[in-house]
């Protein structure tokens, strides 16, 4: 048994077993490197990663390989999703020294962490045209012993090269509104109107240049609603539990591969619920229910934390869970086999390696002429798709007697504050109904699990598991956190969100400022690294600073806080060039651009809460789509501590009030529904 043992990530403790003397990342591992002279190394993966698995039962597993390690290098195991400040850095030197990365991730790195040789996946034998692993592991300790200075001095060099990468400084040009429908043109020139969404195989889901496109409107609101409809035809959409899969192995979105990442399906959930505001179309609030529903049902644990992710592997095979034969579905869907057979185009011999994947192939119009459906009392399309749903249920029904995908149960404070955001969202889209009451439920008990649990004594951490946190934080969990506070707030306007939002923004500036612009996505207080990071970068999760920058902006807009509204600005004009030229890697910036040059609309509304003229004014509040509005509530007189955008806003004739101001400035206040809605036009 080795260090692992003692870990909150599921991710090291399936390594806890290894011959492999493992050492978590901290002091002491770094300290038996110095000690002992020995270089590091340091294996970087995540629970999910398939082949961060396929080398644990190759490599680490293995006695003879594990005695090498263990007789030449201190040993260390990183989860880099509890860890993402060591993943960006090595990354960035993986990259830096092969022209590309992965996972698993494999440095090596010398003593005072530099980093000097780096790769990824490395198999037991020589194959793939890459050395074997114990090669590797034989030759740098040869290195280590024999050349040491050239080991030395390729570590600088590549430290050096990562350091000027993190400088970063205003850039000459600025956002304006018409730089960012340039970077709309250029996302509709790139954008793959044969299969959808950017990109070639492996082809990645784009949550955030889907939803800058949404919000810019236009020609933009038809490539974005394109990309959504064909990846919820199945395949990397899960048609029959709800959910999306990590990414697409092909052009056409059909097949995954099959890991389920909390972080994509907050986005994605996210990204449908406002494409079905905007466009009113029927199946993208089915994609957001299913996938919230799925998220309820299989990644959220009993404190109401949710979790990680979900295996691709299941049984030893990847997608097993997933995939079915064509008996399988003949014998679940009985009599409405060729209903469902024609909906998807089954064949005998599949589409996946002779199992089947399920992808749309006919529409629901096309399905209802073909089978006859019509009725007086439903339109047909709407039939055909309420009999799928029933023939999901009953796949869905069967698939759970399967043997199911691991689940990474810990939960991190970013990935589960964005899908609070979702399921705020979603709970205020869907108000007044049974859906939007459970979805509010399921929003407010992860607020105030994430607002005690990984926050012990005041404390805010990254990841929890079990009742035991990690000791680090980063830039985003705060950033993430503070928006998706706002965005329940403004659901079901309950005081304390936004009274944390403040706490935690304060704590934010404080923390991670960095003098020279932006913020460092490690806190002042952190622990050893080569120099603290600050990545810019939006990935397949939102950067940091993008989700600070938003945060920063949106409590600037509730509270007048000039200082906040300044940070902001200037830190977008560190990004701008390369939100210009690569908008896909900046999307979320380019939308926090947006909010920020866009005429935001603040709205306060004061009135007993428990009256029809309040909730009439805040139903129409609750309707559609609006990124450039900011809405306050709260019963009279005001708690203290209510957001300053309510402060001395009286009553009207005694009657429940609403103000639309922009810049804190106010139109006449109105006690009107309609009155309301014209002021909003």
């Amino acid at each position: 048994m080795n260090r692992l043992a003692q870990a909150t990530s599921p991710y090291l403790l399936q390594h806890a077993a290894n011959p492999v003397d493992w050492f978590q990342w901290g002091e002491e591992a770094l300290n038996a490197a110095r000690t002992q002279d020995r270089p590091i190394f340091l294996s970087i993966g995540y629970a999910a990663c398939h082949w961060c698995h396929v080398m644990a039962h190759e490599s680490f597993e293995d006695p003879d390989t594990a005695a090498m390690m263990n007789a030449n290098f201190i040993n260390i195991k990183v989860d880099r999703e509890e860890r993402p400040d060591l993943d960006s850095l090595y990354m960035s030197a993986t990259v830096a020294m092969t022209g590309s990365g992965g996972w698993p991730m494999s440095i090596f790195l010398t003593p005072d962490l530099k980093p000097f040789y780096c790769g990824t996946y490395f198999p037991p034998d020589r194959r793939y045209d890459l050395p074997s692993f114990r090669e590797i592991l034989s030759a740098i300790a040869s290195a280590w012993q024999n050349e040491r200075e050239n080991v030395q001095d390729v570590g600088a060099k590549v430290v050096e090269h990562l350091k000027q990468g993190n400088t970063i400084s205003p850039q000459a040009i600025t956002l304006n509104i018409e730089r960012l429908d340039n970077a709309v043109r250029y996302l509709l020139q790139s954008y793959d109107w044969g299969f959808g969404g950017w990109g070639q195989a492996p082809k990645f889901p784009q949550p955030m240049t889907v939803e800058f496109l949404l919000r810019r409107g236009g020609e933009g609101i038809k490539a974005a609603s394109h990309a959504l409809e064909c990846m919820a035809r199945g395949g990397m959409y899960d048609v029959v539990g709800g959910g999306f899969a990590r990414y697409s192995t092909d052009n056409l979105w059909r097949v995954p591969h099959f890991e389920k990442m909390l972080y994509d399906n907050a986005q994605l959930a996210f990204a449908y619920l406002h494409a079905w505001q905007v466009t009113g179309e029927p199946a993208f609030k089915r994609v957001v229910e299913e996938t919230l529903n799925f998220v309820t049902r299989e990644m959220t644990g009993p404190e109401g934390g949710f979790y990680s992710s979900l295996d691709a592997d299941s049984d030893h095979e990847e997608g097993k869970f997933y995939v079915w034969t064509y008996s399988e579905i003949q014998s679940a869907l009985g009599s409405d086999f060729d209903l469902f057979s024609a909906a998807y185009g089954l064949t005998g011999q599949g589409n996946w390696e002779g199992k089947i994947v399920l992808q749309r192939a006919l529409d629901d119009a096309t399905l209802a002429a073909r089978f006859g459906f019509s009725s007086e009392t439903g339109k047909p399309r709407e039939l055909v798709a309420d009999k799928l749903a029933e023939c999901h249920s009953r796949l869905l029904t069967a698939r759970n007697a399967r043997i199911r995908p691991g689940a990474d149960d810990k939960i991190l404070t970013a990935w589960n504050a964005l899908m609070l955001t979702a399921f705020a969202g979603a709970a205020r889209a869907f108000w007044g109904t049974q859906r939007g009451a459970e979805f509010l439920t399921i929003a407010r008990r992860n607020a105030e699990f994430l607002l005690t649990q990984p926050r012990p004594g005041g404390s805010l951490r990254r990841s929890w598991r079990k009742g035991k946190t990690t000791d680090e934080v980063f830039l985003e969990d705060y950033a993430a956190l503070i928006t998706a506070l706002l965005e329940l707030y403004q659901t079901d306007f309950d005081n304390r969100w936004f009274v944390h939002a403040q706490e935690l923004t304060d704590e934010m500036v404080h923390r991670f400022n960095d003098p020279a612009g932006g913020f460092f996505d490690t806190p002042s207080d952190g622990g050893t690294l080569l120099f603290r990071p600050k990545d810019l970068q939006d990935n397949a999760t939102p950067s940091g600073n993008s989700l600070a920058v938003e945060a920063l902006l949106r409590m600037a807009a509730f509270s007048d806080r000039p200082d906040l509204r300044q940070k902001a600005e200037e830190m977008l004009g560190l990004i701008a060039e390369q939100a210009l030229r690569y908008p896909t890697a900046f999307a979320r910036w380019l939308s926090a651009a947006d909010f920020a040059l866009g005429r935001v609309r603040q709205v306060a509304v004061v009135g007993d809460m428990a009256k029809e003229g309040t909730q009439s004014l805040l139903a129409i509040l609750r309707e559609g789509f609006h990124p450039l509005r900011v809405v306050a509530a709260s019963p009279f007189p005001l708690p203290e501590e209510a957001p300053p955008l309510l402060q001395d806003r009286l009553l009207l004739d005694g009657k429940p009030t609403a103000y639309v101001c922009e810049g804190f400035v106010c139109k006449q206040p109105v006690t009107d529904v309609q009155a309301l809605a014209e002021q909003l036009k």
